[in-house]
């Protein structure tokens, strides 16, 4: 029974992280953080790190205190499951965000599926907006439907060609 819990705790944690990475795009990112978010929408430098990178520390530590505490205690509680949940979202959003889209890494170069087309177009609309206002499409791994539509379009338009 218990690593049924502990597999409900680690995927309600993993889905929940999409929610709060939203919520903390759009409200603080957005909002009165704007100030480590900015570089990221501003083609400037060509520098490796942003001050939007910071963002990494803040999210990573809720995970990391409770992978410490899970270790601590014992893998056999909901925190270690908790923070396991935590890390692979942040390793997930790392892949999606920092090598897929903004390519930060020379790895999936090649990729192109529906996914990854809706994932690319709608960061592409968030990026449009260079304010901090007027903002859309602040989630990542998730996104709207409507960008996977037109994904699955432009793949059976590429296929019929």
């Amino acid at each position: 029974m218990n690593i049924f819990i502990n597999l409900i705790v680690f995927l309600g944690c993993f889905v929940g992280m999409e929610a709060v990475a939203w919520l903390a795009h759009k409200y603080l990112m957005h909002g009165f953080l704007w100030n480590l978010h900015e570089d990221h929408h501003y083609k400037g430098e060509d520098r490796f790190f942003e001050k939007n990178d910071y963002f990494f520390l803040i999210f990573a530590t809720p995970g990391i205190l409770l992978l410490g505490i899970g270790t601590w205690y014992g893998f056999h509680l909901p925190w270690f499951w908790a923070g396991l949940g935590i890390a692979v979202y942040g390793f997930s959003y790392f892949i999606i965000h920092d090598v897929f889209i903004h390519r930060r890494f020379n790895w999936l170069r090649d990729a192109d599926s529906v996914y990854f087309r809706a994932i690319r177009k709608a960061h592409k609309v968030h990026h449009k907006h260079l304010g901090k206002d007027d903002g859309e499409c602040f989630g990542m791994l998730w996104v709207p439907m409507k960008y996977f539509r037109e994904a699955r379009q432009s793949l059976k338009n590429k296929s019929a060609a």
